[in-house]
Formats: structure tokens, C-alpha cells, sequence
């Protein structure tokens, strides 16, 4: 049975969208700010020549380096100045998150309400600033001495130079990201990271689309394969709607209680638990985690060690090390983010101080215990719900070939977004009705 406020939602009457300003206003930015980004995916870093950029990458753009370039909205494979997209972001996110449940000075810090979340999110800035001049400096160092198969060099002669111009502008590229993304947040609508990640996959997925059609017409794919992979993409979208839709509602009762002559409470209510507590977060954690080490490595290979060699060979787009690694890190982050968005023990808290109760379980401990219980095997299934949707399709790249933006990775990122960003929207219009309905009850009690 829908929910109250789900029932309001499908009742809205988006007629009001047309006198709904401020969402207006925030939906205009949203868009604005994202066309900014795309412009930035076409500007190349100083001293790279874009044609021997795209002829390596044709070269080396399987695995973990196509992975990437889709997150980055095609900027990796035209070395622009977005190249390293909002992933150091991510990886500094990472990073504090476990250094919060880690370090007790820090873990005090978050316990600071407001206050301090602004001094995470700011040793979060700062952390990203010195992972992007790590990444920054790796790939110019990789890119020296680069050739493509005409055997015209990738980069200008002056390696200096090539390095400070490409560590200044990646950083750059990277902290105006974060900076665009926080921006969405606040004065647009939805996630401003995850409508970035969004847009560059959604931007590419017409070439990507137009490329796989081509490779059809060239015998390359039979035409029979094309069919079942659109077929293929469409029901995988709705399994994504149908699994982030559900729910684990835990009955809540609040007991009776009489003041003066009135009879208060009485009422049920429920608990909503998501299978995929975490959303979209663990697929984008493990990606960004493995994405850079091997894209370096890969941009290396050239003139490195024999171990280097292998390690991007094993690394390599179904491969079992790869996929190995990569599902571990799935499995670990949707238990770590789990853990992070939802706590039992204070859940369990606040129902025992409003006097609520889980029919059948004692309030307290047992309650918290009851919520992990629940909590965990829900996870159990998320996390292999996503690595799924996350490796499955991999085993069919691997095998022929088919672009990275018809995998269950890029579609996850589209929908889960699409869906968040469109609550949001329905939030703000109902938002809006309600401040209509209550300027009416004003006006009508000032005549009356």
C-alpha cells in the first residue's frame, strides 16, 4: 500500500510547475551548470595533441580505462581539462568517511552537528586537491615519451613545462568540478555529484549507441545480438526501478495515552527499509578506487617494468582479477555505507524516547539487534543486486566488445539519479501547493 506522501506525489498537479519560480530558478541552473561542465569535456590541457590521444586510446581503451572515460564524460579519451572528472572528489570522500569511524578525533569532529560537518567537508577539499596532484602528475609522467601508431608524440617537447601545465590544469579541472557539483546541491536540484557523473554518460550514450549500430552494419555484431542487448538494457532498467522502489516496512506501534480527557496515540506506523540502502554509492566507491591506479599504470606501460605490463593485462575488461577486486570492494562499500546512512542502536533510541515499539520486540537492545538483523540480510541482497548489475554485464563486454554505457554499472548511475533528481522535483511542487493552500487559509481568514 503507497505511503501518504507517495499518494500526495502521484496527485500532483504539475500545472503548478508553471507558477513554481523557485523551482523553476533551480532547475534552469541545474541545467546551465551541467552544459558548463560539457563545454569543459571539449577544452584539451596545453601541449596535448588530441588526434594521437584518441588513436592511443584506441589502442588501450579497454578494461578499466573505458570505465573510466565513461564516468568522465568521454574527457579522459580527449585529455581535456575535466580529465579526472569528480573522481579524486570521491576518493577523498572515501577516505574521510573511513578516517571518521577510525580516528576518535575525528569521529568527535562529525559528532559536531554543523559545525562540524563544514570542517569535514573542508579536510574532504583539501584531501581532493592533493589526490588530484598525485593523479595530475602520474599521468604526465605517463604521457612523456607517448607515442601513437603514426609514431607522432602525444605531448609537446619541454617535459617540464608538460608537467606543471598538466598538474595546474587537471587540479583545476577537478576543484571547479567539486565546486560546480556542491553548487547543484544548494541552488539546484538533486545530487550535484551524481547529476555530473550522470550527464557525461548520458552524453556519450548517442555515440555509444550510433558506434554499436555501425559495427552491426559491419558484420562485427550480428544484428541479433544488437536486439537482445537493447532488450537486454530495457529490462535491466526496470529491474533497477523495481529493486529501488522496494521496501522492508517494520511495523511501528505507539501506545495510548490519556491527558486531561482526551485519548492520544493508538497509532501504527511503519519503518521503510530500502534493499539498496546505499543507492548508487558502492558501484562509483569501487570504481573510483580502481579506476586511477590502472589508468596510470595503463598510460605507463609504454618503456615501464615487465610487472607493470602484467598488472594492466590482469586488470583487464573480465578479467578474474578485476572482477574479483572489483566485486569485493562492491560487497565492502554497501556494507560500509549501509552502516554509515542507517544506525539501529540510535533508531532503536529514538522510537524507545517517543514511545515507540516493534510489536513482538522488546524496546532497547533487542530492538537495535532486531533492525541489524533485518538490516543485514536487506544488505546481503543489495550488495548482490549490484554486484550483478555491476559484473554480469562486464563478462559480456568482454566478450564482444559492447560499449560501457549499455552496462548495469552506467544504467544504475541514469536511473538511480533520474529517480532522485524527479522526488526531488515532485518535493518542491508539493511544497509549493502547500504554500499555495496555506496563502489561501490566510486570505480567507483575514475576510473572515
Amino acid at each position: 500500500m503507497a505511503s501518504a506522501a507517495e499518494q500526495l506525489a502521484a496527485n500532483v498537479n504539475f500545472g503548478v510547475f508553471a507558477k513554481a519560480t523557485d523551482l523553476k530558478k533551480r532547475i534552469w541552473f541545474t541545467v546551465l551548470a551541467l552544459v558548463v561542465y560539457r563545454l569543459g569535456t571539449w577544452i584539451p590541457i596545453p601541449g596535448v595533441d588530441p588526434h594521437v590521444m584518441a588513436d592511443l586510446f584506441k589502442q588501450s581503451g579497454g578494461g578499466l580505462l573505458g570505465m573510466f572515460d565513461m564516468l568522465a564524460g568521454g574527457a579522459l579519451q580527449r585529455m581535456t581539462i575535466f580529465a579526472l572528472a569528480i573522481m579524486p572528489y570521491i576518493s577523498a570522500s572515501i577516505i574521510m568517511q573511513l578516517m571518521t569511524t577510525i580516528v576518535p578525533s575525528l569521529e568527535q569532529i562529525k559528532k559536531e552537528g554543523e559545525a562540524g560537518r563544514k570542517k569535514i567537508n573542508q579536510y574532504t577539499r583539501y584531501l581532493t586537491v592533493l589526490i588530484a596532484a598525485m593523479q595530475a602528475y602520474g599521468i604526465a609522467v605517463g604521457l612523456e615519451g607517448m607515442t601513437g601508431s603514426t609514431g607522432a608524440a602525444v605531448m609537446m617537447d619541454n617535459h617540464l613545462l608538460f608537467r606543471f601545465s598538466t598538474v595546474v590544469t587537471l587540479v583545476g579541472g577537478t576543484v571547479f568540478l567539486m565546486w560546480l557539483g556542491e553548487q547543484i546541491t544548494a541552488r539546484g536540484i538533486g545530487q550535484g555529484t551524481s547529476l555530473i557523473i550522470m550527464a557525461g554518460i548520458v552524453a556519450e550514450l548517442p555515440g555509444a549507441l550510433a558506434g554499436t549500430l555501425e559495427l552491426g552494419r559491419t558484420g562485427a555484431l550480428p544484428v541479433l545480438l544488437i536486439i537482445a542487448l537493447l532488450l537486454l538494457s530495457v529490462a535491466i532498467i526496470y529491474f533497477i526501478v523495481f529493486v529501488e522502489r522496494a521496501q522492508r516496512r517494520i511495523i511501528v506501534q505507539y501506545p495510548k495515552r490519556q491527558v486531561g480527557n482526551k485519548m492520544y496515540g493508538g497509532e501504527s506506523s511503519h519503518l521503510p527499509l530500502k534493499i539498496n540502502t546505499p543507492g548508487v554509492i558502492p558501484p562509483i566507491f569501487a570504481s573510483s578506487l580502481l579506476l586511477m591506479p590502472v589508468t596510470v599504470a595503463q598510460f605507463a606501460t609504454a618503456g615501464g617494468p615487465e610487472w607493470l605490463t602484467t598488472f594492466t593485462v590482469l586488470m583487464g575488461r573480465g578479467q578474474p582479477l578485476y572482477l574479483a577486486l572489483y566485486t569485493l570492494l562492491i560487497v565492502f562499500f554497501a556494507f560500509f555505507y549501509t552502516a554509515v546512512v542507517f544506525n539501529p542502536v540510535d533508531t532503536a533510541e529514538n522510537l524507545k524516547k517517543y514511545g515507540g515499539f516493534i510489536p513482538g520486540i522488546r524496546p532497547g537492545k533487542n530492538t537495535s539487534d532486531y533492525l541489524d538483523y533485518v538490516l543485514t540480510r536487506l544488505t546481503v541482497l543489495g550488495a548482490a543486486y549490484l554486484t550483478a548489475l555491476s559484473v554480469l554485464p562486464e563478462l559480456l563486454i568482454a566478450k564482444w566488445s559492447v560499449p560501457f554505457y549499455f552496462g548495469g554499472t552506467s544504467l544504475l548511475i541514469v536511473v538511480s539519479v533520474t529517480m532522485d533528481t524527479v522526488a526531488q522535483v515532485q518535493s518542491h511542487l508539493l511544497a509549493h501547493q502547500y504554500e499555495g493552500l496555506i496563502k489561501k487559509a490566510r486570505l480567507r481568514g483575514r475576510r473572515g
